[in-house]
């Protein structure tokens, strides 16, 4: 067995002198390097007892010292575990005690004296397998202390002294606190100038008068006896004096001395005291003289008291306290000695040995001074045993060739002068029939080329031996790549297919075998790897990695990628990485932190397979740094820097910025140059008079980097103006001056300070020039003729000197308005719309500047058809109106142009203007033209009522461009059949008169929807068509099926109208309940409500209240139910009607509603108010009505059709009720007027259905048309005050 194996399981052999020596060496080498049980054995959980353990015994609860008072404090308690359970025996100052079998608790015996208990104990425990033995306690015994009579103490002192106040305990008293308290048992106050000591004295550093007491009380504390005795009260008068002395230099009361020394054991607590007198009451500070760090121990009692609470041996040394005042210092010093008791620092292990082993048990101790090391047998000394196979070596016990008789509990002691220390620890040698603990039958699968272990854990005492079998019942062993390890595994290196088969563990000198069975399966393998890539940064990019497992396994346990050694996770939030079922990973947006090795890694449950690419990510490069200036000059300097890294793609280009800071906005960068990659200095020109800054950007196939950090500021000195302003021309926009203008400079060509322009002009005939300094970018020049040539130029001036002048360009005067109008005008129609006008072209000395064009202005008048319309709709006519004035440009010298957009039978006047950028000339004389009749556009709006189950009454206004005079209107209508909109013959009705606006069509099918079409005609024939989707209203009733939601004071009721219904007026009647019965209330009845409403709230309800609720008409019941409000019930409070909230509210708020329509209508009549058809007209529901365009005629004057929609007559002869106005009134209300505008009924009376296509009727209250129904109360005050929000 090789050294290492032998120093760790054990060596057998036979006992020579030359052998001993040899193992005792071996040893001791072991104690140096090996911490380890030599020798030992661990019995596994899986080995069968069957009751062949047993334990020695293991001390469980150790006997504690005490002192007793009395009989009952004297209990010693020892208890112990062992198999079999142990006996006690108690030994007291080393002679036989007591002997105990069911315990090991010793108590007191009342027949016995406190006395004769007093001495030093210790337990041993014992069973066949040996003894341990306990710590050694003491017993120790005392009376309950006393106080013997004293006589008081009184103290007198000035204000100012020192004071100690004695507290002595009893002599020979057990251990015990001090407390001082007052005549109330209330402990004293302290402060750093009362300080209580350790010895219990009480110190004061000086006296005050409020000191003056005699109640001072020093009460000993015992907590062992549960006892406190009290001494008798001190008193303690204080003289104040004015000649008391302020100050008095700080002394140490306590310790006395300048100098004392502590001894302290180690991991007990010391308190060093340090208390002063004096008068101001002096500070105390600590340090530690032999050492400059901070002390880390506690100080308390206002600095006087310095605490160890586990002293250790760093804490051996020497401390210092200072006492500090404004009448000098004080100070004490401490030398503080650290021992220590033995205690362990290495204990040797209870364990079990196998027959014939060398057990090792290794016990150090420590403590100071050095403690001395002995080894007992089951309590007795290991020097009494004659045995030559035990030996203690510097603390260690050996034992060599172990037998059962060497089975014990042995004791390793410490001692030194503080105290002894003993640990038990027992030695069990234990002889096991031999077991094998592996299961039989066990199946291990392996891929080829791996390491096979076959497992076969054998156990006994001692330890058996195993040899393996193969398949053909051959020893392993022989084969070249098989062994077998120590703990009896068969190790099969690299295996094969060859390999797989049984393999048979038996246990030599026995009948034990177990089988295994090895499968070898084929490794798993990466087909297609992963290759290396170099991507542009953002791209997308996929890494394969086809792989293939042995079929005799499912799949393979894990798949996965890493990055660099770190697992890659795909997450739900992050689409950057995506994994596909075939092993491949996609990334996308690759950025320079994805550049790295990925390694494919594929693990199943028998090998893990690995197959790695390197990702070179490019991107753009870091920008350059190092930024120099050098070789400067007035007008140029050289650039110079470092290049960045170019992240893995070679740069191709440099490009260099400057910023002028001095004339610039300081912040705009500007590309000075671009360079190659391989240089990297470049000389660059400047301008003087400016400071400029530069930095660099790099370029490679990715993009450019970013800037580099600015280079220091590099001033240039100033010059003379070296350029000349540019574009200089005329801008004269006014008759008598020319104004001069050019591009403004930039300022970096400034070149200096104190930059000016100085402007030169002259008539082309004059030999000198004019000129004028200016510091803006423009010259204006009075008194000139209009549109006067003259000769120009501009040049840029500074402190310097003056710099080049602008070529000399010829600029004008500002220009006048034309003198003449154009003459011989005609206008020859071209068609109903459109006409060609020709005219004589104005002289160009009159034009008096540059002639842009001509303008035609056309002013439309009013014809006599439209007039008969407008007497038909209007109380006033004037004789001829004004209707429309227009104008179009004709851009340069022409004589002739086509004027188009006009209205069919009109007259028109006609004039024209020529005009420059000045502005126009005078008109020609007028001419007046008219263009023929044409077909009319299509009737405003079409809309219907439904008098009974099969008639229509049609309503309908006369075209908004007649475009002629109207001589009537073609009706036609069919049925719709089927959904698609299939129909049967169309049915024609011609109505000649023009002015007719309605007309009803009688014998239509109550059950079918119809189509409607109606388009007026002039003597142009036929016009557009309005079309519309209608059919007739049935009989309606009212609701009889309604939804009702309450709240505290109020109900909604909603129910869904009939589509074809017509409107039915009904109430709601409702009363409140009490039970089952009517309360003696009356019958409450709501306002009139439409069945077409869908919709209303039954307010001024009581909360908490149930009642019955009906709909009513004509005394009959159609709907009933009952209902309860919600919130608490209310108490009935009878109040005036005309004093509620609400009801006021209304009032004023009608009351205000009626002054304003009365000051409207006031307003009306002061314009001459009569209504506006146009008004009226533009407002219908008529969504795909085209609107006029801003060029187009109108048909009336504007002076009556200023107002719009939104601002209609609200007076009576005003005809309140069109259509358009009630529309705006909200969608609660459903008002219809007759065109006279009166009412029809209260509310309408009909559901129109609506119509559809073409030129199309809003069918004002169609159920398929209809506005949404609103959830407000029905009355026209809410719809009117809807209207005014």
């Amino acid at each position: 067995m090789p050294p290492a194996q032998c120093q760790q399981r054990g060596c057998r052999g036979q006992s020579s002198a030359l052998g001993l020596q040899h193992q005792l060496l071996r040893l001791l080498f072991f104690i140096v390097v090996s911490d380890s049980a030599l020798g030992s054995i661990n019995i596994p959980s899986a080995y069968n007892m069957r009751d062949l353990i047993l334990q020695p015994p293991v001390i469980t609860e150790q006997p504690e010292s005490v002192i007793a008072f009395g009989l009952d404090d004297i209990i010693l308690r020892c208890e112990a575990s062992a198999i079999p359970d142990p006996s006690y025996r108690w030994e007291k100052d080393g002679e036989l005690f007591e002997e105990l079998e069911v315990n090991g608790t010793l108590a007191g015996n009342k027949s016995e004296s406190l006395r004769f208990y007093e001495g030093k104990y210790r337990c041993y425990a014992s069973n066949e397998l040996g003894t341990a033995v306990s710590n050694l306690v003491e017993v120790t015994t005392a009376s309950i202390p006393t106080l013997s009579k004293e006589k008081p103490l009184k103290f007198r002192r000035d204000e100012g002294e020192s004071l100690v106040m004695p507290c002595d305990a009893p002599p020979d008293a057990p251990p015990h606190k001090y407390h001082w308290m007052d005549k109330d048992v209330q402990h004293l106050p302290k402060s750093d100038r009362i300080t209580p000591g350790l010895d219990g004295y009480l110190y004061f550093a000086n006296v005050v008068p409020s000191d003056s007491r005699n109640d001072y009380t020093c009460h000993v504390r015992y907590d062992l006896a549960r006892n406190m005795i009290s001494k008798e009260p001190i008193t303690l008068t204080v003289s104040p004096t004015n000649s008391v002395i302020r100050q008095r230099k700080p002394h140490i009361l306590k310790p006395f001395g300048p100098h004392s020394s502590y001894q302290a054991l180690r991991g007990q607590t010391l308190v060093l005291e340090c208390i002063p007198k004096g008068l101001p009451t002096p500070t105390v500070t600590w340090k530690r003289k032999d050492s400059n760090q901070e002390l880390p121990h506690r100080i308390t009692h206002f600095g006087r008291f310095l605490h160890f609470a586990r002293v250790s041996e760093s804490d051996d040394g020497e401390y210092q306290c200072t006492a500090n005042s404004s009448a000098g210092g004080a100070s004490h010093t401490y030398t503080v000695t650290v021992e220590a008791a033995p205690y362990i620092t290495k204990q040797p292990q209870s364990l079990q040995y196998a027959p014939g082993e060398t057990v090792l048990l290794e016990c150090q101790a420590d403590g100071i001074p050095t403690p001395v090391v002995t080894w007992s047998m089951n309590g007795a000394p290991i020097s009494d045993f004659d045995e030559p196979r035990r030996k203690v070596t510097k603390g260690a016990l050996i034992l060599t060739e172990v037998k059962f008789s060497d089975t014990a509990v042995y004791q390793c002691e410490a001692n030194n002068e503080h105290g002894v220390v003993l640990i038990n620890t027992y030695i069990y040698v234990i002889e096991l029939p031999p077991q094998i603990l592996t299961e039989n039958n066990m199946k291990y699968m392996m891929v080829e080329g791996k390491t096979a272990n076959l497992e076969c854990s054998a156990f006994g005492s001692p330890r058996p031996q195993v040899l393996w079998a193969d398949q053909r019942m051959e020893q392993a062993q022989s084969h070249p790549r098989m062994s077998q390890t120590v703990d009896g595994s068969l190790k099969i290196t690299d295996a094969s297919a060859a390999d797989s088969g049984i393999y048979t563990c038996s246990v030599v000198k026995s009948n034990l075998t177990i089988s295994a069975e090895l499968e070898v399966l084929n490794k798993t393998e990466i087909l297609v790897p992963p290759k290396d890539q170099r991507v542009k940064r953002g791209q997308d990019i996929v890494l394969t990695c086809k792989f293939q497992v042995d079929s005799r396994l499912d799949k393979p346990n894990l798949q996965r990628w890493l990055i660099n050694g770190k697992v890659i996770s795909e997450h739900p939030q992050d689409d950057k990485y995506a994994f596909f079922e075939n092993g491949s990973l996609k990334m996308t947006d690759v950025s320079s932190v994805d550049a790295g090795s990925y390694t494919c890694e594929v693990e199943t449950d028998m090998d893990t397979e690995k197959a790695t690419a390197s990702i070179t990510v490019v991107d753009k490069p870091f920008p350059p740094t190092d930024l120099k200036l050098s070789e400067k000059t007035p007008r140029s300097l050289s650039l110079s820097w470092t290049p960045g890294r170019d992240n893995n793609s070679p740069l191709s280009a440099f490009y260099i910025e400057v910023k002028e800071e001095q004339h610039g906005n300081g912040h705009t960068w500007e590309e000075e140059k671009h360079v190659d990659a391989d240089i990297t200095q470049v000389e660059v020109r400047l301008r003087p008079y400016g400071t400029y800054r530069f930095r660099v950007i790099a370029e490679n196939e990715i993009g450019k980097s970013h800037p580099s950090d600015e280079s220091e500021a590099y001033s240039t000195p100033p010059a003379i103006p070296e350029h000349f302003p540019k574009h200089v021309r005329s801008a004269s926009t006014h008759p008598d001056t020319l104004v001069i203008t050019w591009e403004k400079m930039d300022k970096r060509d400034y070149y200096g300070p104190d930059f000016k322009y100085k402007v030169f002009w002259r008539r082309p005939l004059e030999s000198s020039w004019h000129h004028q300094i200016v510091s803006h970018h423009h010259c204006v020049v009075n008194d000139t003729e209009a549109f006067t040539p003259f000769e120009i130029k501009v040049q840029a001036v500074n402190s310097l000197g003056q710099g080049p002048e602008s070529p000399p360009r010829i600029g004008h005067s500002g220009e006048d308005s034309p003198l003449d109008a154009p003459t011989g005008i005609t206008a020859d129609p071209l068609n109903g719309t459109a006409v060609s006008v020709k005219w004589n072209p104005v002289k160009p000395e009159s034009v008096r500047g540059h002639l842009v064009g001509y303008k035609i202005h056309l002013k439309r008048l009013v014809t006599h058809s439209r007039r008969r319309r407008r007497e038909l709709e209007s109380e006033r006519l004037p004789e001829e109106e004004e209707e429309e004035y227009r104008t179009q440009e004709v851009r340069g010298n022409k004589a002739e142009a086509t004027v188009g957009g006009l209205q069919f039978f009109s007259k028109y006047l006609l004039t024209l203007t020529a005009f420059n950028s000045f502005g126009d000339g005078p008109h020609s004389k007028a001419i007046t033209f008219e263009t023929p009749e044409g077909a009319p556009g299509p009737p405003i709006f079409l809309e219907f009522e439904s008098p009974s189950e099969s008639e229509l009454s049609l309503h309908w206004r006369p075209p908004l461009k007649p475009n002629g005079k109207l001589k009537g209107y073609r009706l036609q209508y069919r049925e719709i059949v089927d959904g698609n909109g299939s129909s049967v013959v169309m049915q024609d009705i011609d109505i000649s008169d023009a002015d007719k606006t309605d007309f009803t069509v009688k014998n239509l099918n109550p059950h079918r929807y119809y189509y409607f079409y109606l388009q007026g005609h002039t003597a142009a024939g036929y016009g557009e068509i309005t079309k519309m989707k209608g059919a007739t209203l049935l009989d309606g009733a009212p609701p009889i099926s309604i939804n009702v939601t309450t709240a505290e004071n109020y109900a909604n009721l909603s129910w869904v109208p009939g589509e074809r219904s017509r409107n039915i007026r009904f109430h709601i009647r409702f009363i409140r309940k009490s039970g089952d019965a009517l309360a003696g209330d009356e019958w409450e009845i709501s306002e009139q409500l439409n069945s077409d409403q869908g919709f209303y709230q039954l307010p001024n309800l009581k909360p908490g209240t149930e009642y019955r609720l009906q709909v009513v008409l004509n005394n009959a019941t159609y709907w009933e139910n009952e209902v309860l409000t919600s919130g608490p019930e209310l108490s009935e409070v009878h109040s005036n009607f005309a004093a509620q909230g609400w009801f006021i509210g209304l009032i004023s708020a009608s009351l205000l509603l009626l002054l304003i329509l009365l000051i409207l209508c006031l307003i009306k009549r002061s314009k001459g108010g009569k209504y506006s058809v146009k008004d009226k007209e533009e407002g219908q529901g008529d969504s795909d009505a085209k609107p006029m365009k801003d060029d187009a005629f109108g048909e009336y004057s504007d002076n009556d059709e200023k107002r719009t929609v939104s601002q209609p007559s609200l007076c009576v002869e005003s005809k309140l009720g069109s259509e358009d106005s009630l529309a705006e009134y909200g969608d609660s209300v459903d008002i219809q007027f007759n065109e006279d505008g009166s009412f029809i009924g209260q509310y309408s009376g009909r559901r129109d259905v609506p119509t559809q296509g073409g030129h199309e009727s809003s069918g004002a209250t169609s159920p398929n048309n209809m506005p949404p129904q609103s959830i407000s109360f029905n009355n026209s005050v809410t719809g009117i005050l809807d209207r005014s929000n």
